[in-house]
């Protein structure tokens, strides 16, 4: 019985080996399994911790290089500013010297308006109502105050031109004449400021202006006459200009 018993149980344990020997295996093959699915979940945590470090590093990159432009543009625009700011002091400054300018225009041009009627006054008395018109609305226009002080100026040296005119060209216009109490229609002929002189309408009468006596002396030399004529022909354009003789007064200082 005894051997029989020892038979058997070496017959257990020879089958009970095997089995053991392969549970064990098993559990090594699921150990290793286990460990390499432990690895590959260990480096996939890596990788998507690589992926957000790099992702992390580009948006770190990217928010540098937004902060250089926005430096750069920063200082940009701190040196416009500190040239509108130059712009604007500048700007401040003409704006009181204009200030200052204008206080000081206005009594100049009121000084222009004054020379401007002396002159006429005392120059030959061509379209003298129309000059002296031209005067009266000067000094209406500055005093009134919906005119701005450039239109004034503007206004006040067209005057001056048309005056300065006057200097070099030929006119003629109708007019009257008071000569002896007498007065009577004519018509003018200006030469520059060199000359005015008269014609009758009927063609008899001519005379010219003496500056110097301030008055109108006849003339009765008949070249005066036919060359007054001609100079009315040219100053309405009907002749081509020539050469005419005309009454002058020599102003000559004795010593």
């Amino acid at each position: 019985m005894t051997k029989t018993y020892l038979l058997l149980l070496g017959l257990l344990m020879a089958l009970h080996f095997p089995l053991l020997a392969q549970q064990k295996s098993q559990q090594l093959v699921d150990d290793g399994l286990k460990r390499l699915q432990d690895n590959q979940s260990a480096q996939q945590t890596v990788d998507n911790t690589s992926e957000q470090i790099q992702k992390i590093e580009k948006e770190y990159q990217d928010e540098l290089k937004l902060l250089e432009g926005l430096n750069m543009y920063n200082a940009m625009l701190e040196k416009q500013l500190n040239d509108q700011q130059l712009q604007i002091d500048k700007i401040n400054k003409s704006i009181n010297n204009a200030t200052l300018v204008e206080r000081q225009i206005m009594p100049l041009l009121v000084r222009m308006v004054d020379a401007l009627e002396t002159f006429i006054s005392i120059d030959m008395p061509f379209l003298y109502e129309e000059r002296m018109s031209r005067v009266t609305s000067l000094r209406d226009l500055l005093e009134k105050a919906e005119y701005t002080t450039s239109e004034k100026c503007r206004r006040v040296f067209e005057a001056y031109q048309i005056e300065n005119e006057f200097g070099y060209t030929i006119e003629s216009y109708k007019g009257r004449v008071n000569l002896k109490d007498t007065q009577f229609a004519v018509d003018f002929l200006r030469v520059g400021r060199i000359g005015l002189m008269y014609r009758d309408l009927a063609g008899e009468q001519v005379g010219f202006w003496n500056n110097s006596s301030r008055n109108w002396q006849p003339l009765t030399e008949r070249q005066y006459k036919r060359h007054i004529t001609k100079g009315l022909k040219i100053a309405r354009e009907e002749i081509s200009p020539e050469l005419i003789t005309l009454p002058l007064i020599a102003n000559i200082e004795v010593r």
